[in-house]
């Protein structure tokens, strides 16, 4: 497992771009748009690791809800596994929560599930893998 990206918050992708590309000096390498979750993304490659931007794009999103509730920042901690049905059963069987247990499509060309912070200590934290 390692650190895959972090996902930031943001009320205007538009800003954060400016921000972001002046405080890594980079552009972003994708703009997407999940419409399934109700937002839009940018990406930062950073090292190894990756800055996911998340910009809700309806006022149901659950990015717009959590900007509401705590204001822009970080939303979650994304953990690059390499079989994500082998690891959900492994920490289902360790005793963690998940908000869903079925791998979605996410943005960045990832398969996706999130652990309930509830079982990790407050902290949003997804499992990504590489689409097949």
């Amino acid at each position: 497992m390692k650190i895959e990206h972090l996902g930031i918050a943001v009320k205007s992708l538009e800003n954060a771009d400016l921000l972001f590309s002046k405080l890594l000096g980079a552009e972003p390498y994708k703009h997407e748009t999940v419409e399934r979750e109700g937002v839009t993304t940018s990406f930062y490659k950073t090292g190894e690791s990756k800055i996911e931007l998340l910009e809700a794009s309806n006022a149901e999103s659950p990015i717009a809800k959590f900007i509401e509730k705590r204001g822009e920042g970080i939303h979650h901690i994304a953990l690059g596994v390499e079989n994500i049905a082998k690891e959900v059963e492994r920490l289902k069987k360790e005793g963690f929560i998940f908000i869903s247990e079925e791998p979605k499509e996410g943005a960045d060309n990832k398969l996706v599930v999130f652990l309930h912070p509830k079982s990790t200590n407050g902290v949003l934290v997804e499992l990504c893998q590489e689409k097949p």
